[in-house]
């Protein structure tokens, strides 16, 4: 090895502040950050800097952690399987990780998807957009409803059917065509000035119908895609009685009901899938985020009528189904089911919305409080009741300066998706110290 070389090999020892500045001075600023935390490891519930500063992890690699940093179990999947098959793509070969993922999705998906069919991709994005091809070529229609506050994925497929922030499309042009947007229900801030969530999430299921009178043909309608929970535009709950709805309008018009659980699924909200707490069943699921315990997986599950009418070649991949990601996939979603950390989730889940409720009686910045299990969102208000999106972008940067890895959701929510190994004792650490950074925003 020449000097040269040898000087390559060697990783410089670095301090926080100069990794930023290298950042700065390379890499693409368009890649926004919440915090200025300079991440250096993680272990179980914890994120710890270049000189060592620990930070409470709210966030999880964005809803993604599920079993925590750096799990044993989980490390010790990606080495075994490292030390025997690093890559082999799913056209040269059947790989054994691929098929016995599929398998245990199968095993726990809602409905009929537990006799469905799938395949791996590697990212949200990826399984949205295969599910959508899906659902046109099934269908044989050329028409996508999708609903705002949505977040499906940034390539120009998934981002022709987001509709959270103008920013994403913001000078883009010729996006994927035959995509409508009807309002989502946004029930704290109704796009139609409802009071309740009752008449707020029937009158967007009315919009929907209304749509299919005077936009969109119901013979062209291949399908409804829609978050059991909107993730990226704020943690929104609907109201009871919206996703069945839509159900029931797929049936009578012959499209199909595609659920992106890119976010939601895997145990985050305190079931296996969101849409279990509506017992809504979707012809098609995307999945991604927790899917690979912390390295790049995504997949779509659907009806195996569905997938077996799709001919050999029509979709693909070189690294969909990586073998080490489905390891570590699989650790992880075994560890969920047996540390039952789905009722866990749920329990601390129920804790920090209630501690926030408490303290939105005396502190006026908290607007609404929303979520279910580990996907809780706190939506921070000015004077006036509108959305604080000044406030929250300097809240997050100074709740990382003080110890918690935290980001925002919507305009101006607080995003609240730590690993589900999360204890009481650390969620109330975390929520103290947000409450009382918090509290000098005083009206």
């Amino acid at each position: 090895m020449t000097d040269h070389e040898s000087t390559l090999h060697q990783v410089p020892e670095t301090t926080s502040t100069e990794l930023i500045e290298r950042d700065h001075a390379s890499v693409a600023a368009t890649i926004y950050r919440y915090t200025d935390i300079a991440i250096q490891r993680g272990d179980g519930m914890y994120l710890y800097d270049f000189e060592g500063r620990k930070y409470l992890d709210f966030v999880a690699g964005i809803a993604t952690m599920n079993v925590g940093h750096c799990h044993p179990a989980v490390v010790e999947a990606i080495c075994d399987q490292a030390r025997n098959l690093i890559h082999g793509a799913c056209h040269v070969g059947y790989m054994k990780p691929y098929v016995d993922m599929i398998e245990y999705l199968k095993v726990i998906a809602p409905g009929e998807l537990k006799n469905g069919k799938g395949l791996l991709v590697n990212s949200g994005s990826e399984a949205v957009e295969t599910g959508i091809k899906l659902a046109r070529y099934t269908t044989n229609r050329s028409m996508i409803l999708a609903f705002t506050e949505s977040f499906h994925g940034r390539s120009m497929g998934a981002l022709a059917l987001t509709a959270s922030n103008t920013l994403y499309r913001h000078r883009l042009s010729s996006l994927l065509t035959g995509v409508y947007h009807t309002p989502y229900p946004y029930c704290y801030r109704c796009p139609l000035m409802h009071k309740s969530p009752e008449t707020c999430g029937l009158a967007c299921l009315n919009l929907v119908e209304k749509a299919l009178e005077t936009v969109i043909p119901p013979e062209d309608l291949a399908g409804i895609i829609v978050e059991p929970i909107a993730g990226e535009g704020g943690y929104i709950v609907p109201p009871d009685g919206f996703l069945h709805g839509l159900r029931r309008i797929c049936d009578r018009h012959g499209a199909l009901l595609i659920v992106d659980e890119v976010q939601t699924g895997l145990g985050r909200t305190g079931k296996m899938f969101a849409v279990q707490h509506w017992d809504v069943e979707p012809d098609i699921i995307c999945l991604a985020k927790s899917l690979g315990g912390g390295l790049p997986l995504g997949a779509m599950l659907a009806r195996a009528d569905l997938v077996d009418a799709w001919p050999p070649a029509a979709q693909g991949t070189t690294f969909g189904g990586n073998p080490i990601a489905c390891r570590a996939g699989l650790a992880s979603l075994r560890i969920i089911q047996e540390q039952d950390l789905m009722a866990h989730a749920s329990e601390v889940g129920n804790y920090i919305q209630n501690r926030f409720r408490k303290a939105q009686k005396v502190l006026p910045i908290f607007g609404d409080v929303r979520g279910k299990g580990l996907m809780v969102g706190v939506e921070l208000i000015d004077a006036d009741g509108s959305p604080a999106g000044e406030i929250i972008k300097a809240v997050i940067k100074e709740i990382g300066a003080r110890g918690i890895a935290l980001t925002k959701c919507g305009v101006s929510s607080l995003r609240f998706a730590p690993p589900l190994i999360i204890t009481q004792e650390q969620a109330t650490e975390g929520v103290d110290r947000i409450i009382e950074l918090l509290s000098k925003y005083q009206w």
